[in-house]
């Protein structure tokens, strides 16, 4: 059984750290490409970072460009997202899918993953 657990969110005040990891099991991490997406309140969700192994690439959203790494333990079959200089505009339940496929990771951020893990939530202070 495939399965996507995020952990890690928290509350922090603005300009604050938090890493976020994804545990995968039932694949592995280095079959298929897999992504951090978030949701505020009232918002739609959206891609904000992702990994593939098929292209060797990372993508990130414009506004966490500089702020957010995206990366990953084969060994573990966790991928983390380091998040720096958090602000309130971050609040949001962030999530880890993938689409079990070799989608690049710009395409993948920017698409509709199939396979959802339960979000985690990040707050963000001011």
């Amino acid at each position: 059984e495939v399965q996507l657990q995020a952990s890690g969110g928290g509350v922090v005040q603005a300009g604050g750290s938090l890493r976020l990891s994804c545990a995968v099991s039932g694949f592995s991490f280095d079959d298929y490409t897999i992504g951090w997406f978030r949701q505020a309140p009232g918002k739609e969700r959206k891609g904000v970072s992702c990994i593939s192994k098929s292209d060797g690439g990372t993508a990130y959203a414009d506004s966490v460009k500089g702020r957010f790494t995206i990366s990953s333990d084969s060994a573990k079959n966790t991928v983390y997202l380091q998040m720096r200089n958090l602000s309130p505009e971050d609040t949001a339940v962030y999530y880890c899918a993938t689409d079990l496929g070799h989608s690049s990771s710009y395409a993948l951020c920017n698409g509709r993953p199939s396979t959802w893990g339960a979000g985690t939530q990040v707050t963000v202070s001011s």
